[in-house]
Formats: C-alpha cells, structure tokens, sequence
C-alpha cells in the first residue's frame, strides 16, 4: 500500500469498520480514541496511521497548550489562538481520514508513518 493520497483500496479492517470510517473515529476523543483504535486494529496500516497520529497530535496540542498558558501577559490570547488551532486542525484531519487519504502533518505525521509502518 502506498503513501500516496487518493489510494481507494484501503484494505480490510480488523473490526469490520470501513477503513475511512474508523479513521475518523480514531481522532473524535483525541487521545482516547486515538490509543482504542491502535489497540483494536491489528491488519490495516491506515487506520493505525490515522490512530497513531491521532494520539501523537493530541499529545503535542496538550503541551503545546501548557507551555502557551505560562506565557508571560499573553497566557489568555496564547491559549485561545492555540485551541482554535487545534480545533480546525482537528476538524481537518477527521475529514482527510475520512475521505481516505494518507494526511500528515508535519512532524506528527512522520512519526505516526513510522509507528504504523508505512
């Protein structure tokens, strides 16, 4: 299977889900969901890709979210803009899942290549 976007055969999962569909729901709650899909699927390497960046994401927007609440005069603003941030990449990365493409972000979605073996 390769990397590239628009790949339309994204194999079989091990729950019986489309993959396309348990993509999406491997980010809905983040960091939970994100760790029952890569627990749950053992066969198909989108979804855990999708699961792996799910979890990795939500880890990195919670300290990227503490470091900017310590921000000095600006902690209000800084966490307000980083939320809405994470809250539109958030909506961007259930939707590239469920139209079935490979989306990575930049850092993120490196390490969830690698994690999920692609």
């Amino acid at each position: 299977m390769s990397d590239a976007a628009g790949s339309t055969d994204l194999g079989k999962t091990s729950s019986g889900m489309q993959p396309n569909v348990a993509a999406l729901l491997a980010y809905v709650f983040g960091l939970i969901t994100g760790i029952i899909f890569l627990l749950l699927e053992q066969d198909n390497r989108f979804v855990k890709f999708h699961a792996v960046q799910s979890i990795a994401f939500s880890v990195a927007l919670a300290l990227v979210s503490l470091v900017a609440s310590f921000t000095p005069l600006l902690a209000p603003l800084a966490l307000k803009l980083v939320q809405i941030a994470g809250f539109v990449v958030w909506i961007i990365l259930m939707v590239q899942a469920f139209q079935g493409k490979w989306y990575r972000l930049p850092v993120v979605g490196d390490i969830a290549a690698k994690q999920s073996g692609i």
